[in-house]
């Protein structure tokens, strides 16, 4: 993703900074969601894994990245513990 795009990119909720979530935790949650453990904000099972995703700089929240289109739509947030 361009860094001068992602340097714009906000939480659409809480307005904090977004960044890319490493490859490590895209894994990390991918087996997450393979066992059927993760949420979206408004309470529905996450089905498909992550290719891509930002991730609040506070890391709250995980938002997906769909054919190199982030959705920040706050419903469709992923919260983190």
């Amino acid at each position: 993703m361009d860094q001068e795009f992602l340097k714009i990119l906000r939480c659409p909720k809480t307005q904090a900074p977004l960044e890319l979530l490493a490859a490590e935790e895209i894994a990390q949650l991918n087996r997450e969601i393979s066992a059927g453990k993760i949420k979206q904000v408004d309470g529905a099972v996450v089905k498909k894994p992550l290719s891509e995703a930002l991730i609040t700089r506070d890391h709250k929240t995980v938002y997906r990245i769909d054919d190199g289109i982030p959705i920040l739509v706050i419903e469709q947030g992923i919260p983190l513990p």
